[in-house]
């Protein structure tokens, strides 16, 4: 039997058609223009990305500037400013890319008329795909600035320069290149990058996909279920994150070690989320009443509707399939009115997991 999560509303943006006609003393107006139409279906998401920027690019200046005016800017110039800018992005990228799959709060926030006129919720994917991007632009321009730049120039500073600027932020040892990379706070970010390059390829559409001709054992490490397992790896990444934060090269004063500050609501948040899914998932089985099989591979469920279950049209639920994957749900429109004493479905298969649950059926 499949298990269902909590209901999504779905919401489709104001002013997303395409045409729109008046009547004006009994004639048409003309269609409006293509302008127009971009700016009504994209305009949400335009002003959404445009703010996750300016933030993106305000955190950078500000930490660019201000490490410009400190002593070790002596040592290691712009390529410390640059680091230390796109660190500032980083913390903020990391704490943000977990709100967009909080579910439950996306559904809560959704049902606010007014939020969901100017924000795109439906987009939340997306966004969350996105803030990725930037976090990898941001590791590469921390990390690699770091490793190319801002080390050798420690290691290799004429020695009375370093004495007088960072040599206390290095008890008074100049360092080799090799002792710096030993060090907590590298050796911390340095295994945080390898799991994300672990994680980040996984993630793509590519892996995702599954070959039906692979044999059972092998499937349920790959496809989807190799996604999910290598995104678990967030986990650790976020602990070193702790920890990496905790060990800063110039950073002795606690107030300046911020990381914590900006992810402690957003990763509660997601745990919480966790949990309540978990509970969820969990709350009650779901008995199928009916399946039938159309042309074209389309498989329609006939459901028993749960005690006390309410929807609207236009609404959609998630199902699982533990027989094919114990992770993955899948959203699916309800194709029953509200007032029916059952819920139904229809799914057209195209990708591994809907072919999967048809040869399941059809067997």
């Amino acid at each position: 039997a499949s298990e269902f999560e909590a209901l999504c509303k779905a919401s489709l943006p104001k002013g997303s058609s395409t045409i729109s006609y008046k009547k004006n003393h009994g004639q048409q107006q003309e269609p409006i223009s293509k302008a127009e139409i971009l700016f009504r279906s994209y305009w949400r998401r335009a002003w959404i990305i445009g703010l996750w920027l300016t933030i993106c690019f305000a955190l950078f200046t500000w930490k660019f500037i201000q490490y410009s005016h400190r002593a070790a800017f002596q040592v290691m110039g712009y390529c410390l400013s640059t680091a230390k800018g796109a660190a500032e992005t980083l913390k903020f990228n990391m704490a943000l890319i977990l709100l967009p799959v909080c579910r439950n709060t996306i559904t809560w926030l959704r049902n606010n008329p007014g939020l969901n006129s100017v924000i795109p919720f439906n987009d939340n994917i997306n966004f969350h795909k996105v803030i990725a991007g930037g976090i990898v632009i941001g590791i590469i321009l921390h990390g690699g600035t770091h490793l190319a730049c801002d080390f050798p120039r420690i290691s290799g500073s004429d020695r009375s320069v370093f004495r007088q600027t960072i040599a206390a932020n290095f008890g008074y040892q100049q360092p080799s290149y090799f002792q710096i990379l030993s060090t907590t706070e590298v050796a911390s970010g340095i295994a945080m990058v390898v799991l994300m390059m672990i994680a980040f390829p996984l993630a793509t559409k590519w892996p995702r996909r599954q070959s039906l001709s692979l044999p059972k054992s092998v499937r349920k490490v790959t496809g989807y279920n190799t996604f999910w397992y290598s995104h678990h790896l967030f986990v650790p990444v976020y602990a070193l994150l702790i920890v990496h934060s905790m060990f800063l090269f110039l950073t002795d004063n606690l107030v300046e070690k911020t990381t914590w500050m900006y992810i402690a609501i957003p990763v509660l948040l997601y745990a919480g989320e966790r949990i309540t899914r978990a509970i969820r998932s969990g709350f009650s089985e779901v008995e199928i009443l009916k399946v039938s099989l159309y042309p074209g591979k389309v498989l329609s469920l006939k459901l028993q509707k749960p005690k006390g279950f309410k929807h609207k049209s236009g609404m959609y639920i998630f199902i699982q399939c533990p027989q094919i994957s114990p992770f993955e749900w899948h959203p699916f429109s309800l194709t029953c009115g509200p007032e029916d004493d059952y819920l139904s479905v229809h799914i057209k298969t195209l990708g591994d997991w809907s072919c999967q649950l048809y040869s399941l059926f059809e067997e």
